[in-house]
């Protein structure tokens, strides 16, 4: 059997949707396996994930479409202290990609703050309603995750509690308009995410590449019914370098009309973020990263030296 070409190299698939969600069954156990592996060769896998209605699904992308309508000086009112968290958008480096974030976007509170700010006469019941919907619906495949990638370590009843009660959610509404004649077609350029993870929904367009361990570029494809779970460069720390944060980009067809959105929900710790005990070894696994505020760390990335770095964890907080 010939190897596959770099296009025809696609990313593990894991399947949620026959999952028994009791620790210790059969199917947990070999899933555990499955997320543990991808997440340690790849940085990120295809989740089957059927929770998210054909109506949710139509809904999303309409209240995409609400949103980017909006003015501009409305949309610049999504203002936040912590970098990367609200707008983006107008810039000449990366003139194809506008986004906004909802911050504590699985809270009622998270989702009518942003509302009221974005549509201040009167609200926006149905994007409130939608956005804190598809939030809590993928917060919940999030956590599915994070305990099965604890529990592949040997550490889901000791951590995996009082990690996920100190994680908050960050949903973005990105947009990717076609280029132009003669335009750039990059969306967003190589990067990794400072979240611990970050699980994307995209409509109909595609455009997103990963570059895995091995340094190959893979296309990404998205089935029906179908997320892209990512480790974020936190998760990575907390793994003690296990697991893989991957480099990803956004290229989109020259030839294409459509306008591709993605619908991505990042998750943050609000307590430190370090290497579980049983992580760390002196022999095969010395610790690698000095506990750190997880927000410290989208703050160093916007500085000079953060944007520049080629390890970016080890320049921050590197032992």
């Amino acid at each position: 059997m010939g190897s596959l070409t770099p296009n025809e190299k696609q990313l593990p698939v894991v399947d949620f949707t026959k999952l028994e969600m009791k620790p210790g069954s059969n199917s947990w156990s070999s899933t555990c396996n499955q997320v543990k592996k991808s997440l340690e060769n790849h940085g990120c896998f295809v989740a089957l994930y059927n929770k998210i209605s054909p109506q949710l699904h139509k809904s999303i992308f309409q209240s995409a479409d609400e949103l980017f309508d909006l003015p501009i000086q409305t949309k610049l009112l999504n203002r936040n202290e912590k970098s990367y968290h609200g707008y983006v958008g107008q810039s000449t480096v990366i003139p194809l990609h506008e986004g906004l974030g909802i911050d504590y976007a699985t809270t009622l509170q998270g989702a009518q703050t942003f509302t009221n700010r974005m549509w201040p006469n009167g609200g926006n019941h149905s994007f409130c309603e939608t956005s804190l919907s598809f939030a809590k619906t993928v917060a919940e495949l999030e956590q599915i995750v994070v305990r099965m990638l604890f529990d592949s370590y040997g550490l889901l009843e000791k951590h995996v509690d009082s990690h996920i009660d100190s994680t908050t959610y960050l949903l973005r509404y990105l947009k990717y308009r076609a280029p132009e004649t003669g335009e750039s077609n990059m969306g967003m350029p190589s990067h990794t995410d400072k979240s611990f993870i970050s699980i994307l929904y995209q409509n109909d367009v595609s455009g997103l590449e990963v570059k895995t361990r091995d340094r190959e570029w893979i296309h990404v494809d998205f089935p029906p019914s179908s997320f892209v779970v990512m480790a974020g460069d936190a998760c990575q720390a907390w793994s003690n370098d296990r697991v893989h944060s991957a480099s990803h980009k956004v290229t989109l067809d020259e030839n294409g009309k459509a306008t591709r959105y993605t619908i991505a929900l990042f998750s943050f710790q609000s307590k430190p973020v370090e290497a579980p005990k049983e992580l760390v070894d002196d022999d095969e696994h010395p610790l690698k990263y000095k506990p750190f505020v997880h927000a410290d760390l989208i703050t160093f990335f916007k500085t000079d030296r953060g944007r520049q770095s080629q390890d970016i964890l080890t320049d921050f907080c590197g032992v």
